[in-house]
């Protein structure tokens, strides 16, 4: 007897693969990569460590941190080609259209791109997740009319690398930890849209730019990674509107207005990463002279946590809320916020993308057909 297939909107709570990457209690609130609680891993770890950890499913010893480090600055610089292909993008494009365009045209120079061995994918990782800073960083010049900066070389973080090669001075060691910190938060996130779509890529045995250039084009989406540039709009909004947070909010009420960055698909409590990134947005807002930019994010938290439409149905800040934020602080353009996003989780994607090859089955769902049925064709001269 065949099962009758059953329909999910959207998949929802549809189980697509098994994984020992990241796990989301949605319940709790809890977010844990490979056994460790998200603010563990934010407090101690660095970024670096962390793709280690998604990439090994351990943490490494020191060798092994140095090594990694040594292996992605190594790959930092991009082929000359193709930043003399980025200097011929329109200036307007948005950041995450150059972002997309650029690690797909990456993958053309690396001998490796069409290779999907086990350690063929290992290099790749590393090479990606390398060259992202560099694009970023690079189209942040090339935009303003600057030539782009070679990165650093030695014991150099990839947070430090990128702040260093966007603006040509040494970053402000606070700056660096919040990027650091950030990217630790964002590096993987379970089956999220992302995700999922390079997974569905690489199960047709796709190659890992492919996948990850797909990634890059869901994430875009304002549904998912472009909410962290909705949120940040919105606070330079209120804060240029002339209008009162109550009045501001009212129009919420009302229905003319929404608040971006409030309520999660999975999160029925507060989103661990919020609460983590809404420290560090305080602090650094402070030091750097945005102390009243935080305090409309955090006014307006407080006054949809009081609104009984927003308690009811457990609304409360997600990693976008106060991400941008922290960001913006430090000098990232808002235009540019959703690609420090894929910056970070390009480890979960190339993760998940291992891990899916190693144990594949092409995806191939199907759809609940609603249609017209039993229609005969009518010549073109009859219609």
């Amino acid at each position: 007897m065949t099962a009758t297939p059953i329909f999910s909107k959207g998949l929802e709570g549809i189980i697509v693969a098994e994984s020992r990457l990241s796990k989301v209690d949605g319940q709790a609130g809890r977010l844990t990569y490979c056994g460790y609680d998200i603010a563990d891993l934010a407090a101690h770890a660095s970024f670096e460590e962390v793709a280690h950890l998604l990439w090994n499913l351990r943490l490494p010893n020191a060798a092994e941190l140095a090594e990694l480090k040594k292996n992605l600055n190594a790959r930092m610089a991009l082929p000359p080609d193709l930043l003399a292909q980025m200097k011929l993008y329109p200036r307007t494009a948005h950041p995450m259209a150059v972002l997309r365009t650029a690690v797909s045209a990456s993958g053309l120079y690396d001998p490796l791109a069409e290779d999907n061995s086990p350690e063929a994918n290992r290099q790749k990782a590393l090479t990606i997740t390398a060259r992202i800073p560099t694009i970023l960083a690079a189209w942040m010049r090339i935009r303003a009319g600057q030539e782009p900066l070679a990165p650093l070389t030695g014991d150099v973080k990839l947070a430090e690398n990128f702040l260093y090669m966007a603006t040509g001075q040494t970053p402000d060691p606070t700056a660096v930890e919040a990027v650091d910190r950030y990217m630790i938060l964002l590096a993987d996130h379970e089956m999220n849209a992302s995700t999922f779509t390079s997974r569905a890529v690489t199960s047709t045995n796709s190659d890992m730019y492919s996948a990850v250039t797909a990634a890059i084009g869901s994430l875009k989406g304002p549904l998912h990674g472009g909410a962290i540039e909705a949120a940040m709009k919105m606070f330079l909004e209120i804060q240029d509107s002339g209008l009162t947070l109550q009045e501001w909010f009212q129009q919420v009420r009302a229905g003319s207005r929404r608040i971006m960055g409030i309520g999660h698909r999975i999160y029925k409590t507060e989103d661990p990463r919020a609460r983590i990134l809404r420290d560090y947005a305080r602090t650094l807002a402070e030091k750097t002279g945005h102390g009243h930019i935080y305090q409309i994010a955090y006014d307006l938290e407080q006054i949809a946590r009081s609104d009984p439409y927003f308690v009811e149905r457990n609304l409360y800040p997600n990693v976008d809320y106060y991400s941008g934020l922290a960001l913006y602080v430090v000098g990232i353009p808002v235009d540019m916020l959703t690609t420090m996003f894929a910056m970070s989780r390009v480890v979960g994607w190339t993760a998940h993308i291992m891990e899916q090859a190693a144990d594949n089955r092409l995806m191939r769902p199907k759809a609940q057909y609603v249609g017209e049925m039993g229609l005969t064709y009518t010549p073109i001269e009859q219609r």
